[in-house]
């Protein structure tokens, strides 16, 4: 299934129906007076936030929605029936902005989250609404109200709770698929990951969510290679899981690149806790891994934790830093897992040992 993050449709709820004009016309009633029935309600546009949807490409496809009009009043007094609601399903962690994209109309944050954008119109009074004591006959009736309507846009927000980080050939997808049920495509170059992704994580009893995002590169903050909308889906992560290729040409300063970023993109990402882990150490030696692990401590990290997405070496204790950033339990855990926190647990974002944060 291709992945789509943003779209922009168009919604009209539905229309009241009119009103009818009708007398009563009986044997032997010469002045039945007016018995016209007020119309039904149009129907209106709901969001629903369902499990089991991840990607907003269904909205490429079909882009105008359009609920139904209430149906029309009837004689003897019959109202119109009313319009059914029109339910627009969406991923959780959907967001609905306005045409402009300046304003958040909606954020869906739980399964079975539902908003009504638009209300349906009202019906329109039949005449039988409009008798009175002076006016016995009357032929008045109300067209019922129009539907609203609106562009706006949906952007999707992965829910994970923890996020990876780095550079382009970081080995963020061979570390994903290391630690999850994820299969993300893996290669010996840069942008092998060109969506964002979702992992469930099991460790210790417990399990979390992790989220992969393509590399970032310089001025990712201001889009280029689109990083703005890529670094939107770790917004709503716990703890930030910061790659660095020991194989690069200058990892203290890889690391500060994307710290940047981070820094510029703003919306509370610089204050996330981030774990440091330099990866790729099975193609070093130990003495070259500690040097570099001494440069990234130098250049601000806190404790560096050097690992190999390939082999397995040195990911459980950077798991375990994880987990201590988490709370017990964690939103997407089952009711399997125990639910106990991990050693130093306190419920905050920050402080176990092995967070950073950027220092001035």
């Amino acid at each position: 299934m291709h992945f789509l993050d943003q779209a922009k449709i168009y919604l009209r709820s539905g229309a009241g129906g009119p009103g009818a004009v009708s007398f009563r016309r009986e044997k032997y009633i010469e002045y039945g007076g007016p018995d016209g029935g007020n119309g039904g309600r149009g129907g209106d546009i709901v969001f629903e936030a369902v499990e089991g949807l991840n990607t907003l490409i269904d909205f490429r496809y079909a882009q105008h929605f359009k609920a139904p009009r209430g149906a029309h009043g009837m004689g003897r007094d019959r109202t119109g029936r009313s319009a059914p609601d029109l339910v627009i399903p969406v991923p959780v962690g959907t967001q609905i902005l306005d045409e402009e994209r300046e304003q958040v109309l909606a954020d869906f944050t739980r399964a079975g989250q539902r908003v009504t954008l638009l209300e349906g119109g009202m019906g329109g009074r039949g005449n039988a609404s409009y008798k009175t004591s002076t006016n016995r006959a009357p032929r008045q009736h109300q067209p019922g109200e129009p539907g609203q309507e609106l562009w706006v846009w949906l952007r999707l927000k992965l829910l994970a709770d923890a996020g990876l980080v780095g550079l382009p050939n970081a080995g963020k997808s061979t570390f994903i698929n290391q630690v999850s049920n994820t299969r993300a495509k893996v290669g010996d170059y840069a942008f092998t990951t060109l969506v964002p992704s979702l992992g469930v994580v099991h460790h210790r009893d417990r399990e979390f969510v992790l989220a992969d995002i393509p590399g970032l590169i310089e001025g990712a903050a201001e889009g280029a290679g689109i990083g703005d909308r890529f670094l939107g889906h770790i917004e709503r992560c716990r703890v930030l899981i910061h790659l660095v290729d020991i194989t690069g040409e200058d990892p203290a300063e890889a690391m500060q690149v994307v710290e940047r970023e981070l820094e510029a993109y703003g919306a509370g990402l610089a204050d996330k806790p981030r774990l440091i882990a330099l990866n790729k150490i099975d193609l070093a030696d130990a003495e070259l891994a500690e040097g570099f692990a001494a440069e990234l401590r130098a250049a601000g990290a806190g404790r560096v934790f050097p690992i190999s997405g390939a082999s397995g070496a040195g990911i459980p204790a950077l798991l375990d830093a994880v987990l201590a950033h988490l709370p017990a339990p964690t939103a997407s855990e089952t009711g399997s897992a125990s639910g106990s926190a991990a050693p130093g647990d306190d419920g905050e974002a920050g402080g176990p040992d092995g967070a950073w944060s950027p220092l001035g």
